[in-house]
Parts: C-alpha cells; sequence; structure tokens
C-alpha cells in the first residue's frame, strides 16, 4: 500500500529554502521505497510544502519508518528555520491517473502500479493508518520532550 504525506511549514521571516533544506535534509534513508518532493508556494514563498510517497509491504514494520523520522527531526531540528506551526495530512493513495496523452480520455478505474484499487482493503488500511500516525504523532512529542530535558 502506498501512503502520502503532505506537510506544510513556514519559514521564519529571513530564512530561505536552502536554509530549510540544509536543516531538513537527512542522514539516513528509509530502507523502503520513499519518495519525496519539495514545493515552495508561488503564493506565499516562505511556505514550503514537502510531499512524500512511501509504499509499505505487507509484514514490514511501519513503526520502522516513524523512529528514523522521529531520530532524524531529533537529529536536525528545525526550529531555527521554520515557525512553530507544521500542517500535516497522511493517507493511502487510491489512484495514479496519467493524463499526459493529448486527445480524448477513456475512463479508467482507480488503480495504482497497473493494480485495480480495492476499496475494502483501502478502509482497512485507513484504519490502520489512523491508529499508525496518532501513534507515531504521541512517539514523536514524547521523544522531543525527553530529548529536550538533556
Amino acid at each position: 500500500m502506498m501512503f502520502m504525506s503532505l506537510l506544510t511549514r513556514r519559514l521564519k521571516e529571513g530564512k530561505t529554502y536552502e536554509d530549510f533544506r540544509k536543516a531538513w535534509y537527512h542522514s539516513v534513508g528509509y530502507g523502503v521505497p520513499a519518495r519525496l518532493y519539495s514545493v515552495i508556494n508561488a503564493f506565499d514563498p516562505r511556505e514550503i510544502i514537502v510531499i512524500g510517497f512511501g509504499e509499505i509491504k505487507p509484514g514490514e514494520d511501519p513503526m520502522k519508518l516513524v523512529q528514523i523520522e522521529v531520530k532524524e527531526r531529533l537529529d536536525h531540528p528545525l526550529e531555527a528555520v521554520i515557525e512553530p506551526v507544521i500542517g500535516r495530512t497522511f493517507g493511502i493513495v487510491v489512484s495514479e491517473d496519467d493524463f499526459s496523452p493529448a486527445g480524448n480520455m477513456k475512463f479508467k478505474p482507480a488503480s495504482v502500479g497497473g493494480k485495480e484499487t480495492d476499496f475494502m482493503e483501502i478502509d482497512r488500511g485507513l484504519r490502520e493508518a489512523r491508529i499508525l500516525f496518532t501513534r507515531a504523532e504521541k512517539e514523536r512529542d514524547l521523544a522531543k520532550k525527553l530529548h529536550s530535558k538533556k
């Protein structure tokens, strides 16, 4: 199943995307297919949007990815370059569509990677994702709190 995250952060006054990138860039990879796209908002150049796509196969522990992310944020804090409020959106990719060809397009059912989307599986995945992301948020907050006491 392919997960998507969309995080929005606002640069502090006088900070640049390059400042953000230097602070944000990972020193450790996830070990699973994961692609992140960074975007600068055309209407607010201080807003940085990071869109991530990652795939977790059955049997893989998604908390491993969360633990890597928490450790990266503790090792590479962003507080010096971004405002404290972060927008977070998480979900499951239910369809990918290629509208590149010119001309008429014929309707196709939702699919990812050439496999038709099973919405019963998506429903189960969404329930699991809500539990996972809620747990991840608590673990991240606890890790930050413990780290700040050091």
